[in-house]
């Protein structure tokens, strides 16, 4: 989702674009108009259709081309007042003479480099660290939400395949417990039948 904004260089339409690759923001509407929202609009000087609020954090993944995330596009996140800025970067961090994972945060209107993994962000009430996942069913290192503990918190896949495992597990429990009650029913039927009596008899 874009981010539109007034900061920087504007566009024909007068407004200036900025696409982070995630961003998170608190006490924002998710839908609008009971639809997927295509925009988070910023614009200083016409409407701030956010209610002032910049997202509380970002993060930005380098790809094979930079994109200007150490530079340009931190930039333009300190203007908006982001909050947290991550740069996740485990491919080329080498070439980029940067680590793979970096977390800035915004003190007096600049980016200061945090330390420790994974990183707690107490405004955002989360921490952000990597782990080993499955993304397209490629496992992979990814960017993982937790808790103040570092206790990874699950992604929707692995939501969803908990969910898929505990129905399983429902489903062949009431099938043992159909198959021990039928067991248990020709059982007492086989032993009134030695006692002369006929079950199909017995109201």
């Amino acid at each position: 989702m874009g981010v539109y904004h007034t900061t920087g260089e504007l566009n024909k339409s007068g407004f200036a674009l900025v696409v982070p690759d995630a961003f998170l923001s608190v006490g924002v509407e998710r839908k609008k108009g009971g639809k997927s929202r295509r925009s988070y609009v910023m614009w200083e000087d016409v409407m701030w259709e956010e209610d002032y609020t910049p997202p509380l954090f970002v993060l930005e993944m380098v790809s094979h081309a930079p994109g200007g995330e150490y530079n340009k596009k931190m930039a333009i996140y300190a203007q908006l007042g982001v909050l947290y800025y991550l740069v996740y970067n485990p491919e080329f961090y080498r070439r980029d003479r940067h680590e793979p994972f970096e977390v800035y945060k915004l003190e007096d209107g600049e980016y200061r480099r945090q330390s420790g993994e994974p990183f707690w962000m107490p405004e955002v009430g989360l921490g952000i660290g990597r782990d080993r996942g499955e993304v397209g069913g490629i496992a992979q290192e990814m960017p993982i939400w937790c808790d103040a503990q570092g206790n990874r918190f699950p992604s929707a896949v692995e939501l969803e395949r908990e969910r898929a495992e505990l129905e399983r597990d429902r489903a062949l429990h009431r099938r043992d417990r159909a198959d021990r009650e039928r067991e248990a029913k020709e059982r007492l039927e086989a032993y009134l039948r030695t006692q002369g009596i006929d079950p199909e008899q017995l109201s």
